[in-house]
């Protein structure tokens, strides 16, 4: 590993660990991507995480948030753009029709994408908006 690698890996620690200490697996290779997609059943929120401020400041945060409100989906799962890349790039194709977006979050049912925020209902937005948005997609899509 090459001195940026480590710097980065090293600074990105925190912003994994805030979705791990959740509750959420990460997946860093396309082939966990891929198992985990294949076989789980129910529903599963997929975060794709980010090291700029929206991610700090809302997406991370409104998860969190989403997940006390008492529905939570069945399974936990994130990969890291610009970190573990091809993990990444495999998850994105599974969100067919969907266009590149971190960050973003997905409530996928049995492998297939159920409900979608993309950056742009991130960005800008209030937690407590985006925390109702994904509270309702588990609602729905339980």
């Amino acid at each position: 590993m090459n001195a940026y690698e480590e710097y980065m890996k090293e600074i990105t620690q925190p912003m994994r660990s805030e979705l791990t200490s959740a509750g959420f697996t990460e997946l860093a290779t396309p082939e966990e991507v891929d198992t985990f997609v294949t076989t789980a059943k129910g529903t599963s929120l997929v975060v794709v995480n980010s090291v700029c401020g929206c991610a700090a400041g809302l997406a991370r945060p409104a998860v969190i948030d989403a997940l006390s409100n008492g529905v939570t989906p069945d399974h936990l799962v994130t990969v890291f753009a610009g970190q573990d890349k091809e993990a990444t790039e495999k998850m994105r194709e599974y969100f067919e029709g969907i266009q590149p977006s971190s960050p973003s979050i997905a409530l996928m049912k049995d492998g297939k994408v159920a409900h979608f925020i993309p950056r742009e209902e991130i960005e800008g937005f209030e937690l407590e908006s985006i925390s109702n948005n994904l509270t309702k997609a588990y609602q729905t899509h339980r």
